[in-house]
């Protein structure tokens, strides 16, 4: 993940337990609930820990993220504006995090009709490592409000992972 220099008067700081209600209300907007879908297991996006970005007061963005087994898993990345570098900023506070962790990797998933992901993931520098075929069958007897039908029409079927090795 190449580093990117926060907007003006942008602040990224960590999560916290006085911004549960905020962290809420954000994957709320981005996802329909605190509830996400990551390679077959359902997390409360909640609980998780996370970068806030902010304006003031006025929240623009979050990223959760959870270690595991060694790695850096980025669970969920929203801004609320596009083309700020709201996203950009979340997406280079966790991979930095990641490094000081010593993670081996940072990885995600999105589904295969988020071209706009698609496109945001490998302009930042990360890397095709896997597509799970179907995988989004089985995240919607996980999550049922995930729809048949996504960006441009696009049937939602598979997961795309994405990462970048730090060692």
């Amino acid at each position: 993940m190449t580093d990117s220099a926060a907007p003006d008067g942008l602040i990224i700081r960590p999560t916290g337990p006085d911004d549960r209600e905020v962290v809420v209300d954000l994957l709320t907007r981005a996802w329909g609930g605190p509830d996400v879908v990551c390679r077959g297991r359902l997390m409360d996006g909640s609980t998780l820990q996370g970068f806030i970005a902010l304006s003031g007061a006025e929240p623009l963005g979050l990223a959760t993220y959870e270690f595991l087994e060694g790695e850096c898993v980025l669970v969920t990345l929203n801004a609320l504006t596009r083309l700020t570098g709201v996203g950009s900023a979340l997406l280079g506070a966790v991979g930095e995090n990641a490094r000081r962790q010593g993670a081996s990797r940072c990885w995600l998933v999105t589904s295969n009709d988020n071209l706009d992901a698609i496109r945001f993931y490998q302009r930042r520098g990360m890397t095709f490592a896997a597509v799970h075929p179907g995988a989004m069958t089985m995240a919607r007897g996980l999550k049922p409000s995930i729809p048949l039908l996504g960006q441009h029409g696009i049937p939602i079927r598979d997961e795309l992972e994405f990462e970048v090795r730090f060692n």
